[in-house]
């Protein structure tokens, strides 16, 4: 696969890469550890200070880096720059918290008398070097969001990001040097999926995380398994959006829109499955499917566009297959359904929404990555919460009800790594992201995100000698 930035809006080749050659992806690594020996030592302040930097640098670039995304995924502009922005807003919470974070825990000297110690501590330690194998989607937050509690904790970072996001990756690179970090600290590899494997082998490499599909998660953890290296996995999702009678429909109508086309529908948390109870379908479904027809598709450079294109060409042609796989099986196309006739160039599909869904079509079980929704109706509480959870995915869930009774029964059987009550999915720096069942392990963000790459050390401090 070329490592290009092909716009999506035209299918035009905007800028081309070269992948870096064996001795350069050695170079690199061999920079990566010598650095790891040094940075590791440096105090949190220090950390802090230099994550602050990159944060402050970020923010004055944040128009340019947002065409950057949009030309080279296509994402609306405004969207862009609220990606920087939130990317700021992280490294700026992980500079003021890591500390507390990641501070020295001291057992109660009860709970380790019979131990024979005198006092415990409890240490995070840095790992090493991660290898970060990331996704176009959020071609900023997605390494943001890793780097910074990374960073942060005392680990040096390698970047093997998505082939079609280049100016991206090497934007990020330039960053980190330019707020002062030493250069081994965070590298881009503009490499192939086939180099991956050879890198995360490297014994200089102490663990690997991966934001992307599910074959690519299976592959990254496999081969890690084989080398005993720690892996964090955010893989695919097809999250339910459960709206139930007591629910406010209007909002949840309206929320379920943006829920289900941010970032032209292609994001792992964007809700994909409306399942509505029987009481409240037709008001929510009439209400959805109008919203989601009157969003105004175009040229993601235009403040005017709501979605955009999809980000490649076999995207858009993946999509398509799935929603022909569900039409010709009998689902009803309530909007969309096809491509639009304007634009006329570029990876452009219609928002759409599909009734008349079941279990002998393709979309029931697979995720659709791009702006189709699937829409369901149910009796009650029990056959919503087994729909919700019939897919192998489990990144997160919303559920819309003011019920209290009900509230505690979604969050005890929903099998997802979030439920988001009145609300949509969405991530925060203070909030632990991640899924459960195919959805992968581990969970990024918060306390529990900076930890994941931390070597969690007990300290055993013994009486000593009268």
């Amino acid at each position: 696969m070329p490592i290009a930035t092909v716009n999506p809006a035209t299918g035009e080749t905007i800028r081309s890469f070269e992948p870096l050659e064996p001795e350069d992806i050695e170079f690199r690594l061999a920079r990566a550890a010598d650095t790891f020996r040094a940075y590791r030592t440096t105090d949190l302040p220090a950390r802090a200070d230099l994550l602050g930097r990159a944060a402050d640098l970020l923010a004055a670039d944040e128009e340019p880096i947002a065409r950057t995304m949009t030309t080279e995924m296509g994402k609306p502009l405004a969207a862009a720059r609220a990606e920087a922005a939130k990317c700021v807003k992280a490294m700026r919470w992980y500079a003021a918290h890591a500390g507390e974070l990641l501070a020295d825990e001291h057992p109660a000297a009860a709970d380790v008398t019979d131990s024979g110690a005198a006092r415990v501590v409890v240490r995070y330690r840095p790992l090493g070097t991660v290898l970060a194998v990331m996704p176009w989607n959020f071609p900023l937050w997605q390494v943001i969001r890793f780097a910074a509690p990374a960073l942060m904790a005392g680990n040096t970072v390698l970047l093997k990001h998505a082939s079609n996001v280049p100016q991206t990756a090497v934007y990020l690179e330039e960053l980190f040097h330019r707020a002062g970090y030493p250069e081994g600290c965070f590298q881009t590899l503009l490499i192939g999926s086939a180099a991956v494997e050879e890198v995360l082998r490297d014994p200089r490499v102490a663990a690997a995380t991966l934001t992307g599909s599910e074959p690519a998660g299976r592959s990254v953890a496999a081969i890690a398994g084989d080398e005993v290296k720690k892996t964090v996995l955010e893989l695919g999702g097809s999250d339910p959006f459960v709206v139930m009678p007591s629910a406010d429909v209007a909002a949840a109508a309206a929320t379920a829109v943006t829920a289900r086309v941010q970032n032209n529908g292609q994001s792992c948390i964007a809700a994909k499955r409306f399942i509505a109870h029987a009481e409240v379908y037709d008001e929510f479904c009439e209400r959805f499917t109008e919203g989601m027809r009157a969003l105004t598709v175009g040229d993601p450079m235009d403040a005017a566009t709501q979605v955009g294109p999809l980000a490649t060409e076999q995207g858009r042609a993946d999509l398509e297959r799935l929603v022909k796989d569900a039409l010709e099986h009998g689902a009803r196309a309530l909007c969309g359904g096809h491509r639009p006739l304007r634009p006329e160039r570029g990876w452009y599909y219609e928002p759409t929404v599909l009734a008349g869904v079941d279990a002998t079509m393709r979309i029931h079980r697979e995720e659709a990555f791009g702006p189709v929704a699937t829409v369901y109706r149910v009796p009650g509480r029990e056959r919503a919460i087994a729909l919700a959870n019939d897919t192998p995915f489990g990144l997160s869930s919303s559920v819309w009800t003011r019920d209290e009774d009900e509230m505690a029964h979604f969050a005890r059987d929903i099998e997802a790594g979030g439920v988001y009550f009145n609300g949509m999915t969405a991530s925060h720096p203070a909030l632990p992201f991640g899924g459960a069942k195919r959805s992968g392990y581990g969970r990024e963000l918060s306390g529990h995100g900076i930890r994941e790459f931390c070597n969690i050390t007990t300290l055993w401090y013994g009486a000593g000698e009268d």
